[in-house]
């Protein structure tokens, strides 16, 4: 498990753009955290990784639950906040995304009550004062192990 500390939005969205430059088709990130935690911010860092059109607007799908971007490859950006749990993802047919040929990034990923792909970063935001957040990087396989060692690889850079 990696940890870091963002001083504010800015930094986050800077964080967010570093994961985005090491994801690869497949990848999923599971991000987690308290509402107002700096989840989408981070999404628009990825996004911006990713090398989505600057001018395109990333904003959490909260309502339409997903939102597809073209980048240097797709990135499906899911919330599930209003979702009570993985059979209403099941009944949407999510899951043929979470492996697919882009990367798949899923605020409230907690709400999928462990369907998950087995090789998942987990990433996690906290408030640590007005603009301070803590982020925590924690893979469960080889793949997102491989990118927290790349992640904190470029800390000490």
């Amino acid at each position: 498990m990696s940890f870091v500390r963002t001083k504010c939005s800015d930094e986050t969205v800077q964080l967010g753009e570093r994961l985005g430059r090491l994801l690869a088709p497949g990848d999923f990130i599971a991000l987690t955290g308290e509402l107002g935690a700096g989840k989408t911010q981070f999404a628009k860092g990825i996004a911006r990784g990713l090398e989505v059109d600057p001018e395109t607007p990333v904003t959490s799908p909260t309502y339409t639950i997903l939102n597809i971007y073209a980048g240097r490859l797709p990135l499906y950006h899911f919330d599930l906040y209003r979702l009570e749990g993985a059979h209403d993802v099941d009944a949407l047919g999510f899951e043929e995304y979470f492996s697919g040929d882009g990367a798949c990034v899923v605020e409230w990923a907690e709400r999928l009550d462990g369907e998950m792909p087995d090789d998942v970063l987990t990433v996690t935001l906290s408030h640590e004062g007005d603009e301070e957040r803590s982020v925590s990087f924690e893979g469960s396989g080889p793949r997102s192990q491989a990118i927290v060692r790349a992640l904190s690889a470029g800390e000490r850079d």
